[in-house]
């Protein structure tokens, strides 16, 4: 079973307000013939779809993903409107991949950069990992782990020991997949029963300068998105960039 993950595409109504070469949408195109050539079997979208919030935003991003040779899922950034984006399509919550399954819980704050589960959410959370010994992987908008950029980390999971706290007792979370720090990120959170593995993803579009104490962008990087290959019990994953 191949996975893909892409996030933060930041797209707006109006494309062409943009330069060809940093156009939000272009560049989302030119990720998608890259994900096609990979033939996943299921591709998540781990948030901030709309840059500007407006319903034309995500009309865009469903015609876009739509050329996917694969299903796909997504779920709200901090950027969203998980309202409009419902009009569109689903938003799950779950999905149910055979041996394997994914949860994508929502950690969007009404108004705010930084996100949360809350006490529903990590109800939620527990719940449907107490109903299903299946391997699982999370993914989520929001990192729940700092990955060493102070303005990025003031603004990830704010109850993210809370999260841990939900997932320590359930042994079959292999592996966290996040967006919101549009970069390439490589880690582990140590449990009781063992160390889960963390991964943070490129957005389609521009990447964030690693370990830089404020906003800043790298120049140097493409848009990119990773691959995750689920195995019997296990999986392994690798990030792709792609030259727009």
């Amino acid at each position: 079973m191949r996975l893909v993950q892409i996030t933060d595409l930041h797209l707006n109504a109006v494309p062409a307000a943009h330069p060809q070469d940093l156009c939000p949408l272009h560049r989302l195109e030119g990720v998608i013939d890259a994900v096609n050539r990979e033939r996943p079997d299921q591709v998540l979208v781990t948030g901030d779809i709309s840059d500007d919030e407006t319903a034309d935003s995500y009309r865009l991003a469903v015609e876009a993903l739509s050329r996917l040779d694969a299903p796909w899922a997504w779920l709200a950034g901090n950027h969203d409107q998980p309202t409009l984006m419902a009009n569109h399509r689903e938003l799950p919550g779950e999905l149910s991949l055979g041996n394997w399954r994914v949860l994508m819980p929502a950690t969007r704050v009404e108004g705010q950069p930084h996100g949360a589960l809350g006490a529903g959410g990590l109800a939620w959370l527990d719940a449907r990992l107490a109903e299903d010994e299946r391997p699982t992987v999370i993914a989520m908008h929001h990192p729940p782990v700092h990955v060493g950029s102070a303005w990025l980390d003031a603004i990830g999971l704010r109850d993210r020991e809370a999260f841990w706290h939900v997932v320590e007792p359930h042994h079959e979370v292999c592996a966290v997949f996040f967006g919101h720090v549009h970069q390439a990120v490589a880690g582990h959170k140590r449990l009781a029963g063992g160390d889960v593995a963390v991964y943070g993803c490129p957005s389609t579009h521009r990447q964030f300068l690693a370990e830089a104490a404020t906003f800043a962008i790298d120049e140097a990087l493409a848009p990119g998105y990773r691959v995750i290959a689920l195995h019997d019990k296990t999986l392994d994953t690798r990030v792709e960039r792609v030259d727009t």
